[in-house]
């Protein structure tokens, strides 16, 4: 699978050895940046992720920063992505198996490297389940982007 991966200065310690586990899983990671611990604004990284995905370019995406949350708002700004923040195993599947996360999204100054790694691989690991009342949900959500994006833009 194409994972594209970004970070921005608060999340960028946590980048390579993430790229490293995906590459181990058989992966293909997208390095979306940033490559220096330099500060950065992460709509800027999160956009480069969520773009790779609304192309075809990539499947899936994580993005990480200091808490995970300005990524997380940044990414469900783009149609069509649906990103988690996960910082507990049980968000990391629920989070594909009902809602079809496709962006992860971490707080790497809120959850340790070790447990960063986990959380990634369990949420590879889990499958969206399909049922009827999850994609019911997720029409909903599709609906409200279609509707939001016709809204006049200030």
């Amino acid at each position: 699978m194409r994972i594209a991966i970004g970070a921005d200065h608060g999340g960028f310690e946590l980048k390579p050895p993430i790229i490293e586990l995906l590459k181990t899983a058989g992966h293909i990671p997208l390095d979306m940046g940033t490559h220096s611990p330099d500060p950065v604004d992460y709509p800027d990284i999160t956009r480069s992720v969520a773009e790779a995905i609304q192309q075809g370019k990539a499947d899936l995406g994580i993005l990480l920063c200091g808490s995970g949350v300005g990524a997380s708002v940044a990414a469900n700004k783009f149609v069509g992505i649906r990103a988690g923040l996960c910082h507990d195993a049980f968000s990391a599947h629920q989070g594909r198996e009902d809602d079809d996360v496709n962006v992860l999204c971490l707080g790497c100054r809120v959850i340790g490297s070790s447990l960063a790694l986990d959380l990634v691989q369990i949420w590879l690991k889990a499958r969206f389940s399909g049922l009827e009342r999850h994609r019911r949900r997720l029409d909903k959500v599709a609906a409200i982007e279609k509707e939001n994006k016709l809204l006049p833009q200030d």
